[in-house]
């Protein structure tokens, strides 16, 4: 039986992430306009060159061409027995021209207070329309254009509304329980997590790890960081902030605790992180004996370690950038990363590799595809 439905909200309803908890139990598709736009715009096709021109040039795709882009996509081969589609329809002309057939709409209700509360709570380093003025204008935006298509749908008895200031796992419940036997059979039950996880992120100096540990830290997921050891011993004892004094640390931390120091030194930290949350972030691993160190003490724990690469020159100019620590750039401390901390063998065996070589927004994006595996494996 084809299956196909569409999630709506508005931005920090949660949209992606019950989105994704339905793709796995319902082993269905979940895409969203963003990421077929953006597979579209690399190909080399007439089509792929307007919507990267469009995307490029700040603009949003018009009704018409969006529609038949959607369409077009959706007409491919994976998703014939269904999908579950998030960010279209997002007008009433796109609604009501839409020729693929809609099972139910999923409209998660959030209140606009709360909704403000998470996105503007974020921060600014997400998206540079992420103020509170932004904010607000997205959600009327919301309000004028989209709201009028979960009530195009009310009166095609096909919309279901949940609340979306409950708990991940009672609004995906909520969800599972209104879409009923008749969509979704009888062995589908309200997800949950199965393990402790470790996020390691690694990497060399500049290549991104802070933007990346701070993107996945604004979930609510704790984050220790096994550098600012070295970084607060430099500071208390007042030493000069240079690579050949974080080399000599290094070496004194490791002749007392072994190659797994920061791992040794942060064992409890992580350990009672661990008791009160499910997921925990690691700023960042170096040496490979860290993460066997962790998988002896803690043996329960699934730890999935990400890479992130830049070329050096971007790197460089990143670093040169920082208000703290911003002559820490160049080849020695590389090498001293990849050989003398034995970061090496941790790298190259990372779960998953994010290539920072583009902008933020790219970044983020394949982060959250990233992120969305691990987190629901």
């Amino acid at each position: 039986m084809v299956k196909r439905f569409v999630v709506i909200g508005i931005q920090g309803s949660g949209k992606s992430t019950q989105g994704t908890l339905l793709s796995h139990q319902l082993k269905l598709p979940y895409l969203s306009t963003g990421h077929i736009f953006r597979e579209l715009a690399k190909e080399k096709s007439p089509m792929g060159r307007y919507i990267k021109e469009t995307l490029n040039a700040g603009l949003l795709i018009p009704d018409d061409k969006a529609i038949e882009i959607v369409e077009k996509y959706l007409n491919k081969s994976e998703y014939k027995q269904g999908y579950i589609l998030d960010g279209f329809p997002r007008t009433i002309h796109q609604a009501k021209e839409f020729s693929h057939s809609v099972d139910k709409i999923i409209f998660i209700d959030l209140p606009e207070k709360e909704a403000l509360w998470r996105i503007a709570g974020r921060g600014d380093e997400t998206r540079t329309d992420e103020t509170v003025t932004g904010v607000q204008k997205r959600i009327q935006l919301f309000n004028d254009v989209t709201l009028p298509v979960v009530d195009f749908y009310k009166k095609q008895n096909k919309l279901i509304t949940v609340d979306g200031s409950e708990t991940i796992k009672n609004i995906n419940k909520e969800i599972l329980k209104q879409l009923g036997k008749e969509l979704i059979g009888d062995k589908v039950h309200a997800w949950t997590r199965q393990y402790k996880t470790i996020i390691g992120v690694v990497g060399l100096n500049g290549s991104g790890k802070t933007e990346i540990v701070e993107w996945i830290s604004k979930k609510d997921i704790p984050v220790i960081r096994f550098g600012q050891i070295i970084n607060d011993y430099i500071d208390e004892h007042k030493l000069e902030n240079t690579e050949e004094i974080h080399k000599k640390i290094r070496v004194e931390f490791r002749k007392k605790y072994g190659m797994a120091a920061m791992a040794v030194i942060n064992r409890k930290k992580i350990t009672v992180v661990l008791k009160k949350n499910n997921i925990l972030i690691i700023d960042s691993f170096h040496s490979y004996e860290e993460i066997v160190y962790l998988n002896k003490q803690l043996p329960k724990v699934n730890i999935v370690i990400i890479g992130v690469w830049d070329k050096s020159s971007d790197r460089f100019n990143r670093i040169k950038k920082r208000h703290y620590r911003g002559d820490l750039a160049g080849k020695e401390r590389d090498f001293n990363e990849v050989l003398d901390t034995n970061m090496g063998p941790t790298f190259t065996l990372a779960d998953y590799m994010i290539i920072n070589d583009s902008t933020k927004e790219e970044l983020y994006h394949k982060l959250e595809n990233v992120y969305r595996e691990i987190y629901f494996s």
